[in-house]
């Protein structure tokens, strides 16, 4: 498959736990099948960059996709409270991200490839939001799909690594980038922001629920 890697620079050959561990995922070296989205990464900082393109071999590579029907958006959510910083402290915030810890935590240290959503800035306030008990598991669900923010394929291991060839490299312009990626998040936030005024139904599941209830993974209320 062809993945591609937004940076400031060209990067020919990733470095085995060169990223930062406080990515959604830990250490690891981050892609996406798409050109556009890998452009807006590279001009996050509203400096001009690379979107860089490899072909990834997935052959005997053992693969966590998170996006498939055997797991749930709180499998997602208990890595990102893993690694990710500046949760919010307080109200049922550190009890919320203990429970999800302990009751849905996937290691991925077990996995060569990880398959799952990003969290841009606006996604991960809206996962804040559900940490401190603010929006429904449906309402956080229908958040992450907003903005089209798609898939990411992150090689954790040094096994990934071998399996990953650099092929080039398109030049991302911040100018034009940087304004796509500020406008998808704006949107994101507005379709947020409507969908959280919106009345929930008695039937609505809140992380209190989940944590009272007892809820752990394959529970059918979670689909």
């Amino acid at each position: 498959m062809i993945v591609y890697h937004g940076s400031d620079h060209i990067v020919k050959v990733p470095v085995f736990h060169g990223g930062k561990r406080n990515n959604d995922y830990g250490h690891g070296f981050y892609t996406t099948e798409s050109l556009e989205l890998a452009k807006e990464w590279a001009c996050a900082k509203n400096t001009d960059g690379f979107a860089n393109r490899y072909e990834l071999d997935l052959e005997e590579l053992a693969i966590l996709n998170l996006n498939s029907s055997e797991y749930n958006i709180l499998n997602w959510l208990a890595l990102l409270t893993k690694y990710r910083s500046y949760w919010q402290s307080g109200s049922i915030a550190e009890d919320s991200k203990n429970y999800l810890q302990q009751n849905f935590f996937i290691d991925p240290d077990k996995y060569d490839v990880i398959i799952g959503y990003r969290a841009d800035d606006s996604y991960f306030s809206f996962a804040q939001d559900f940490i401190a008990g603010t929006i429904s598991l449906n309402k956080l669900s229908k958040a992450m799909r907003l903005g089209k923010l798609g898939e990411q394929i992150v090689l954790k291991s040094e096994k990934a690594y071998s399996h990953i060839k650099f092929i080039g490299a398109e030049p991302a312009e911040a100018n034009l980038w940087y304004e796509k990626k500020s406008v998808r998040d704006r949107e994101a936030r507005r379709s947020y922001r409507k969908s959280r005024s919106q009345t929930d139904s008695v039937s609505e599941i809140y992380m209190l629920d989940i944590m009272r209830e007892g809820i752990t993974n394959g529970d059918s209320r979670l689909r």
